[in-house]
């Protein structure tokens, strides 16, 4: 990283300045370009209710906030689920990996995703699984980080009338 201070840490609680970092991260994000739940353009109003749903699943004990900060402050996060079943509880499912746009380029992506690792053994958990959007190329980044493609649900994105995309399904074991 060159000298920057990167650092990802499990969060339980998030007050009303992070909630808010962490809801302009996701829609400059989402507007920059990422595949993370929308498609650009949209507002911080648009964004609301699900950050709301991953926090309520963060506050309530089940799911994990990855918060990735560089030299003290917010630069990306991503969640982990866990499932409430308990034939599933050593599996976990990530949630919307993101990094600033404008810290993007740097390898921040590669230490989330390694922070997101340890947090997820360190709460047990033995493999993770994620989905990537057909035809960002992300899924590359992925299998570099040992995700293998498991599955593919053919049009399951639609981005735009005409413009469907499959998601990938990904898993990785820890």
């Amino acid at each position: 990283m060159g000298g920057v201070s990167a650092e990802v840490r499990a969060v339980s609680e998030v007050d009303a300045v992070l909630r808010q970092e962490l809801l302009t991260c996701w829609t400059d994000v989402t507007n920059a370009g990422g595949a993370v739940g929308f498609v650009p353009p949209v507002t911080e109003d648009d964004v609301v209710p699900l950050l709301d749903r991953l926090l309520e699943g963060v506050s309530s004990g089940r799911d994990v906030l990855a918060l990735l900060t560089v030299e003290g402050a917010t630069a990306g996060f991503a969640s982990v689920v866990g499932s409430l079943s308990p034939l599933r509880r050593h599996w976990g499912t990530v949630l919307r990996v993101q990094v600033h746009p404008t810290l993007q380029g740097r390898g921040l992506g590669r230490v989330l995703m390694d922070g997101v690792h340890r947090i997820a053994r360190d709460r047990g958990w033995e493999f993770l699984h994620l989905t990537a959007r057909g035809g960002t190329g992300v899924d590359a980044f992925y299998r570099g980080l040992g995700y293998a493609e498991v599955g593919r649900l053919p049009g399951a994105i639609r981005v735009a009338p005409g413009d469907d995309r499959d998601e990938i399904v990904m898993a990785c074991p820890l």
